[in-house]
């Protein structure tokens, strides 16, 4: 055997030293992940025992503790491990106005108690109505405020929307009251949603905008719901009104058109309950993006509240557009396989980046919340929502310029929403400023119509009022 050249012992010298340091890495790894671990089951223990003691003094339950506002406020929560963890996602102060807000608010509290997505922080129902408020399930009844009681007795304003702006002004100390003990501190913004066809909420909903506005420096969105073109001239004609108050009232109102959401088949509370969950599915999506919790993979570009805001700004309405597509969800890697960069075993890249072009278009060419054309969008946020395995970064970026075209705006935004158990990956598309909206149009040109005819028919009416009661001057008044 021939001896070993100089340049040979230096090759084997330098391989021998690479994979010691390989080794080193790894053990590294291994080292860091378990110390990390480590560190956060102790900070997880303490903080347990602390509020185990904490509960032994005051008799509360760890649950209860954990989820009061006061906690929030506390030396507790401030040693509490998972606080470092948790959301960048929209927190809202939750306003339902009316019958069907009370019914959406009712719904948004369901999803936060299903996905613990935590979005709201405080919520009240205002209604004219007793009984509507009566059919709220999951509000406290102290968060429920009946207004108009000297008026109306608690009957409704019955679908006279100018009463309902009288009685909410009359009653609106009662209903900032009620605001004070929301905690301001920790929300991004207040969110007023309220049905435009009725009395109360398309009336009151105005008013409250307008109060907020002068008190608080947070962003006031409107989440306005419009009746079906069946519901009734009348409902048609207040929905016009309330829209062109409302919109001028907050900083962006959201619509969501009934006529376009309605299946035939199903009756009135049937047709609405179904609506009010895809409502509040899609919306749901959308301000609960940016949510990192416990055990979470964080996202590789993060949809948080400011991203929402700034598509937002400017006033105007907007329109929301979500489609998914059902998804296997991969076993979750551990740490160390994710530092090493095991993961996304299996899926085909390229098979993920079709999926999500395929899911922005259906999304934004499909049903929206209100349906409106595409171009001459002011601003658009994209946001992808999923196992972070397909969360592919080029997909999120081709249906991002995908939507710059279609929109012509150059202030789309987008960005992917890692989340687990829900096994789907999901597009959502948040159109804000649209102004070509031929629905408006539509239930404008209605209620000038009906509005005229219900000029007409008062004055008929009282013609023949008139002659019905004319005796030709025969019979006398009693006084």
């Amino acid at each position: 055997m021939s001896p070993l050249s100089e340049v040979d012992r230096v090759a084997i010298v330098a391989k021998c030293f690479n994979e010691f340091i390989i080794g080193l890495k790894l053990e590294f790894v291994e080292r860091v992940g378990r110390a990390i671990n480590v560190a956060f089951e102790t900070a997880q223990n303490w903080h347990r025992a602390l509020v185990a003691y904490h509960n032994s003094r005051q008799g509360t339950p760890l649950e209860t503790v954990s989820s009061s506002p006061s906690y929030r406020h506390s030396n507790l929560y401030a040693l509490d491990p998972h606080r470092y963890m948790r959301c960048v996602h929209m927190k809202l102060a939750l306003i339902g106005v009316g019958q069907a807000g009370g019914k959406v608010l009712d719904e948004f509290l369901a999803y936060d108690a299903r996905t613990g997505a935590d979005i709201v922080r405080g919520a009240i129902a205002v209604n004219t109505a007793k009984a509507d408020l009566q059919g709220i399930d999951r509000l406290p009844k102290d968060r429920r405020i009946l207004i108009g009681q000297s008026r109306v007795k608690g009957h409704g304003v019955g679908a006279d929307n100018e009463l309902g702006a009288e009685v909410t002004e009359e009653d609106i100390d009662e209903i900032q009251g009620a605001l004070d003990s929301v905690p301001v501190h920790e929300i991004d913004a207040f969110l007023i949603v309220a049905g435009l066809g009725g009395g109360t909420g398309s009336g009151g909903a105005p008013v409250i905008a307008n109060n907020l506005k002068r008190i608080y420096t947070e962003p006031v969105y409107g989440l306005g719901i419009l009746p079906g073109g069946d519901e009734g001239g009348i409902y048609t004609l207040n929905a016009a009104r309330s829209l062109k108050t409302f919109v001028d009232e907050v900083d962006n109102l959201m619509l969501f058109d009934n006529d376009a959401w309605r299946s035939s088949g199903e009756s009135v509370e049937e047709g609405f309950d179904a609506i009010n969950e895809e409502l509040v599915q899609r919306f749901g999506v959308l301000f609960s993006a940016g949510e990192i919790a416990e055990g979470s993979d964080v996202a590789e570009s993060v949809v948080d509240s400011s991203e929402i805001i700034n598509t937002l700004k400017g006033g105007g309405i907007s329109s929301l557009g979500y489609a998914d597509v059902g998804v296997d969800e991969p076993e979750r890697d551990g740490l160390l396989s994710r530092l090493r960069g095991e993961t996304d075993v299996g899926i085909d890249s390229t098979e993920a980046t079709n999926r999500i072009t395929s899911l922005v278009r259906k999304a934004t060419l499909g049903r929206l919340t209100l349906p409106c054309e595409v171009q001459g969008t002011e601003r658009a946020l994209l946001v992808v929502a999923g196992p972070s395995a397909y969360l592919n970064r080029k997909g999120i970026e081709h249906g991002r310029k995908w939507l710059e075209e279609q929109t012509g705006s150059m202030e789309v935004r987008g960005g992917d929403y890692p989340r687990r158990g829900e096994g789907t990956v999901a597009a959502l598309v948040l159109l804000g400023g649209v102004t070509n909206v031929p629905r408006v149009k539509e239930l404008q040109q209605v209620a000038i119509e009906a509005q005229q005819n219900l000029g007409e028919i008062t004055d008929e009416s009282e013609d023949r009022f008139a002659e019905l009661m004319d005796s030709d001057g025969e019979l006398e008044s009693l006084f």
